[in-house]
């Protein structure tokens, strides 16, 4: 359920092609769905725009196969990140049309077209080890109803290979950066372009890259003013707000 579904549910009420108490039970579950060791959220598209999410780590395949299959039945797109093999062939069994993203850990099932967003949103890697988490960004934009431009491995080490796509920067309405290391990427992204650009630390580099906290601390401390910065490997939370920003 979405805000326009609702609107088409009330307006099927009051010319009396729906009764109330056939609406009321298309309700019936609008609040949350208690499936006993999950209560499912089927307002959140109301409230947000987005519908819920699915979290795969620490689901049993079952459980994450019930949750998925609850939230399809309402028609919507159906995103979960963080996913394991097993727990993509639970749902996979019944549907069949879920798409598992090997490197980016998500399972989507696309089934409305929803209104695309206003610009393309771009998403970098600064190397190829940060494609996992760039990637987990770039589907969940696209399942979100947006163009996505992908830039990988054009890191700092060989900042040529980030100024050839000169125009392409320029272009996009917002930036998601995902680097480890030291994570210097997005400052210079930063500075190249006058749109939002949204920062995501990854958990890649030796010893003292402490996991992705030095990333994060670059990143925080970046002197672009239009860099802002997520959690360490949390592309879907980027590209959650960059989509935001895209359909404003």
């Amino acid at each position: 359920m979405d805000a326009n579904r609702l609107k088409s549910l009330l307006e099927q009420v009051r010319l009396g092609q729906l009764s109330p108490d056939e609406a009321a039970a298309k309700l019936r579950d609008l609040p949350f769905e208690d499936l006993g060791f999950a209560k499912v959220d089927h307002h959140r598209a109301v409230r947000v725009g987005v519908p819920e999410v699915i979290f795969g780590p620490g689901k049993i395949p079952s459980h994450f196969a019930e949750i998925f299959d609850r939230l399809a039945q309402r028609g919507n797109n159906v995103l979960a990140t963080r996913v394991t093999q097993e727990q993509a062939e639970a749902v996979q069994a019944q549907y069949p049309a879920a798409v598992h993203g090997e490197l980016s850990r998500t399972l989507t099932l696309r089934q409305q077209e929803l209104t695309p967003g206003k610009g393309v949103i771009g998403i970098i890697s600064a190397g190829t080890s940060d494609i996992p988490v760039a990637e987990e960004a770039a589907a969940t934009a696209e399942i979100m109803g947006n163009r996505v431009l992908r830039l990988f491995d054009v890191g700092v080490a060989g900042l040529h290979r980030l100024l050839a796509h000169s125009d392409d920067l320029r272009a996009a309405r917002v930036l998601v950066v995902c680097a480890g290391m030291e994570g210097a990427l997005p400052s210079v992204v930063g500075g190249l372009v006058g749109v939002p650009v949204i920062a995501v630390p990854t958990s890649v580099g030796y010893g003292a890259a402490f996991g992705g906290i030095a990333a994060l601390l670059g990143m925080i401390n970046s002197c672009a003013s239009n860099v802002t910065v997520v959690n360490i490997d949390n592309g879907f939370g980027a590209a959650y707000v960059a989509s935001l920003i895209n359909h404003q």
